[in-house]
């Protein structure tokens, strides 16, 4: 990853950490990483574990954020879903998988979207 993409990457990140901390949201860990990849933010929200993916996007021009999320993105995180829930002896616990979008226009301020629920690991 260059260095650029990094930092962009980190703002974002500490954009999403306030922006779901506002909404109520209880952050535990950030940048959980094992062998398998990493998750972003893992978080409660109401009784419920979420695991949070955060893309950040300068311009719409690859695409919006979300789609960034693609279907082997999603199974590499409820990858790692898995190892925290089975390290954690939490399996039964209710959780979900949200995604965070952010464009960050040099111009303008950060457009932040929250999508709960984005998508399920069967």
């Amino acid at each position: 990853m260059s260095e650029k993409r990094g930092i962009l990457g980190q703002a974002g990140e500490e954009l999403a950490t306030a922006y779901l901390e506002k909404a109520g949201y209880k952050i535990l860990i950030r940048n959980y990483r094992q062998k398998c990849g990493e998750i972003d933010i893992i978080a409660e929200d109401r009784g419920t574990l979420v695991f949070v993916e955060v893309k950040t996007r300068k311009s719409t021009s690859f695409g919006i954020p979300f789609a960034a999320v693609t279907e082997k993105k999603q199974r590499q995180i409820g990858r790692v879903a898995q190892v925290y829930l089975s390290s954690n002896n939490l399996f039964n616990h209710p959780a979900r998988f949200d995604v965070i979008s952010i464009l960050m226009d040099e111009d303008r301020p950060p457009v932040i979207e929250l999508l709960p629920n984005a998508f399920d690991i069967r």
